[in-house]
């Protein structure tokens, strides 16, 4: 069972970056992206060595943003995948069936793509502008989400969808509603100064209507 809160790192130095992930472990995250953007190898190495640890200890799902073989050599738990990234069946090839790929989708017909080559999750956004990422794909909204989340029960295709891009808390309740399985943030998590009390009540509205 995939969590339902994905948080992906923010920071653009190793302290900034280890300082937002350890806080987000520590307020009970338990799903980690790592998104390191246009660093050396070397830092980038060194940032994910020190996160694999961290995620270890927290017992932590560990993905790396893009960087496949950087994934592969630190033995992380997967990669995620943006749509100009590697594509998703020559990831598998190299990864192989035990570790997680997921991929950035934002249409249906991405989605339908992805899950033909074999992917195991999608964020699909953004939902609304987000300053966190430079190119922006459409907007999405909720409707953009009730009509793809329709559009892949009436084909029968069956996959965790994730919300990413500008959620707030107020969001959480109408988008479950669309039929996705969780949300991704950063920017959220990463400027809460109460994150404890944040993950708390995401994780209450996300899991609300989940039978044990």
């Amino acid at each position: 069972m995939y969590h339902k809160l994905q948080y992906i790192s923010q920071g653009k130095t190793i302290e900034e970056q280890l300082y937002n992930i350890h806080q987000a472990l520590d307020a009970g995250c338990d799903w980690m992206q790592m998104r390191f953007k246009d660093q050396t190898a070397k830092d980038t190495f060194a940032l994910a060595e020190a996160v694999k640890f961290l995620c270890d200890e927290y017992l932590a799902n560990f993905i790396v943003n893009d960087n496949l073989y950087l994934a592969q050599q630190i033995a992380a738990d997967g990669v995620h995948l943006g749509l100009s990234d590697m594509k998703i069946d020559e990831a598998r090839a190299i990864l192989g069936n035990t570790k997680i790929i997921g991929a950035t989708a934002n249409t249906f017909e991405d989605i339908e793509n992805h899950v033909k080559n074999g992917c195991d999750y999608i964020g699909l956004g953004p939902f609304r502008f987000t300053n966190t990422k430079e190119k922006l794909s459409p907007i999405l909204g909720l409707s953009g989400y009730h009509e793809i989340l329709q559009r892949l029960i009436t084909n029968k295709i069956q996959i965790p969808v994730y919300a990413i891009g500008g959620i707030t808390l107020e969001d959480i309740n109408p988008l479950m509603e669309t039929g996705i399985h969780g949300i991704a943030v950063s920017g959220m998590i990463t400027n809460s100064n109460q994150k404890k009390k944040l993950i708390q009540q995401l994780n209450e509205k996300l899991y609300a209507n989940v039978i044990v």
